[in-house]
C-alpha cells in the first residue's frame, strides 16, 4: 500500500508508521505503538551488552636483571590475568646500559613464554619499542 494508505490506517488505528527496513526494496513499514517499539530495541542492546564479554590489557613489567622470587610473583601475576580472561602485555623495561644486552630480556620474555605455553599463546612476539620489549599474551580457548 502506499505511505498515505498507511499514514491513514495508522492514524485510525491511534498508532504510529514505523519504518522497520529502510535498507529493503520497497522500506517495509508496520503500524505499531513507536514508543513501545524504541522501549524494546533499547532493552535488546541493554541484553547485548550484557551478553558481551569485555577484554582487559595488563600490563607487567619486567627488568632485565629480574631475581628468581621477583620472577615467580610476576609470572603469578600473569597467570592469575590469563586465567581472568584477560590479554597480558609483558614489558622489559631497559634502564641505562642495560640496553646493550637486549638478549638477557628476550631470555626472559621467552622463558615466561615457554612456562605458560598450556594457558596463552603469544599475540605478539618480543618486539623491540623504543627503550623496551614488548610481548603480548592471550588466553587459549
Amino acid at each position: 500500500m502506499s505511505s498515505a494508505e498507511g499514514l491513514k490506517a495508522a492514524r485510525q488505528a491511534d498508532l504510529d508508521l514505523v519504518e522497520v527496513a529502510p535498507n529493503s526494496s520497497p522500506p517495509v513499514c508496520r503500524i505499531m505503538d513507536y514508543a513501545k517499539y524504541k522501549y524494546d530495541q533499547a532493552k535488546k542492546l541493554k541484553e547485548a551488552k550484557k551478553k558481551q564479554k569485555v577484554i582487559h590489557v595488563k600490563e607487567i613489567k619486567f627488568h632485565p636483571h629480574i631475581s628468581e622470587h621477583d620472577y615467580g610473583v610476576k609470572r603469578q601475576h600473569v597467570e592469575q590475568f590469563i586465567k581472568r580472561g584477560d590479554k597480558v602485555k609483558a614489558t622489559m623495561v631497559y634502564r641505562g646500559r642495560e640496553l646493550r644486552h637486549k638478549d638477557t630480556g628476550h631470555k626472559v620474555l621467552q622463558r615466561l613464554a615457554q612456562e605458560l605455553v598450556a594457558l596463552a599463546a603469544i599475540e605478539k612476539p618480543p618486539a623491540a619499542e623504543g627503550r623496551s620489549l614488548v610481548m603480548v599474551l592471550t588466553p587459549k580457548g
